[in-house]
């Protein structure tokens, strides 16, 4: 029997979004400077007004105020119109020392042994239904959105579109799992207002169907493409005129798009979220370890869905265990327990290792703030970062270094495969 799963993404001018965006600014301008700062940063965005809180021990300084300014214009909150903008909105900072006690628990005198910054578990998940080895109806909304704010910024074939939209894809599987065809898309964008509303939503419906979709499609493989059919049904701007946005429609907050951030709902997630967190918290750094397992794993063969889970002890390097689902899908001849010890043979997931091992002391982390952390395309880049003091620093850094297929020949030889 068939059945329809669904996922959702936000655009980087949703609130939340906003928020993850400058929390991670931040983040990667502390480790720019200072590659041992432990950073916990939260970031709320309302009408006018972004307020900066958290913990901080680093040697750096930095103005903060400036940072998200910085942020914020980048999105493309720069008109007075939208009610926010970076040029004018107040920042005020509430950002303060980190806790001894808590330090106490993550630094050792040997790096190795340095302990987890927080408990919990952490779950990574990887699938052959995309070529990216992510859950479909996810990979489909983030791109559609990322193509939505190209056409804002290119400001040439759509004129009207304003930073905040959101974008659904529900797709009908086959009882195996197989993807057959895409049986809704739901886009809501903010706009410009433009006249009456009838005439403005029938210009936006025109434009999302005959401009964005082809341009999505056109980056997909023939076999994707496939599975937009003429029966797809579309709502655009279900509710209407959609003028009030950002964060004048709705307050943001960091680290509640975590279903966005990951995989749209497939797979698990352990709770904890992503952004404005520096990599000695294993909510973060162990997340993108478990996806770097689970993909290498798929790449590899050993199944065509796995999930990986991990679990800490606030303090304690050794991770309290490691679980693999492969949800009947392994195509070796052990159980799912027999999996997970040679994975974990293979894979040193002590939260100093998998900072080497991800190179997570890099100031990496804006770029996945907005459309997905897992996923995404592994590439070198030069950033560069001003401190307050006027001190400029230019590093080539490597982004998503999780989504490196470098372990495949290891866990084939592991596997006899």
């Amino acid at each position: 029997m068939s059945y329809l799963f669904t996922s959702e993404s936000v655009s980087e001018g949703h609130p939340d979004k906003i928020s993850d965006q400058i929390s991670d600014a931040l983040i990667d301008n502390f480790l720019a400077f200072d590659p041992k700062s432990k950073v916990a940063c939260e970031t709320l965005v309302t009408t006018g007004q972004v307020v900066l809180a958290g913990e901080v021990k680093s040697d750096t300084y930095l103005d903060v105020q400036k940072i998200a300014r910085d942020v914020i214009n980048r999105i493309g909150y720069t008109k007075g119109d939208y009610m926010f903008d970076g040029k004018s909105c107040g920042v005020l900072s509430a950002i303060h020392e980190q806790s001894p006690d808590i330090n106490q628990g993550v630094d050792r005198t040997s790096p190795e042994e340095q302990g987890a910054g927080d408990q919990g578990m952490m779950f990574g998940y990887a699938t052959r239904e995309s070529a990216n080895f992510m859950p479909l109806a996810l990979d489909l909304s983030h791109r559609l959105l990322k193509e939505l704010a190209s056409l804002r910024r290119e400001n040439k074939d759509i004129t009207y579109l304003r930073p905040d939209a959101k974008a659904q894809v529900t797709i009908e599987y086959s009882d195996d799992n197989v993807p057959q065809r895409i049986d809704a898309i739901v886009i809501s964008t903010q706009h410009d207002d433009f006249g009456e509303e009838e005439v403005m939503l029938k210009k936006i419906k025109q434009d999302i169907l005959d401009i964005l979709i082809p341009r999505v499609k056109a980056q997909l493989l023939p076999e994707i493409q496939a599975l937009f059919t003429d029966e797809i049904k579309y709502h655009i701007n279900p509710t209407g005129k959609f003028v009030i946005g950002g964060p004048h429609g709705d307050t943001g907050l960091t680290g509640r798009k975590i279903i966005v951030d990951t995989y749209g709902g497939k797979g698990a997630h352990g709770g904890g979220a992503f952004s404005g967190k520096d990599p000695s918290k294993v909510d973060r750094s162990a997340a993108y370890a478990t996806r770097h397992i689970a993909k290498n794993m798929v790449a590899a063969g050993i199944a065509d869905e796995v999930l990986v889970q991990v679990s800490y002890a606030i303090g304690v390097a050794e991770p309290m265990g490691l679980y693999v689902n492969t949800h009947g899908t392994a195509k070796v001849a052990l159980s799912d327990g027999e999996i997970a010890r040679k994975i974990s043979k293979i894979f040193d997931m002590r939260p100093y290792a998998i900072e080497q091992r991800l190179k997570l002391r890099n100031p990496i982390y804006e770029e996945t703030a907005a459309y997905g952390h897992m996923g995404r395309k592994n590439e070198v880049v030069t950033k560069s970062f001003v401190s307050q003091d006027g001190t400029s620093v230019t590093l080539d850094v490597e982004l998503f270094t999780w989504e490196k297929l470098d372990y495949v020949d290891q866990i084939k030889k592991a596997f006899n495969l």
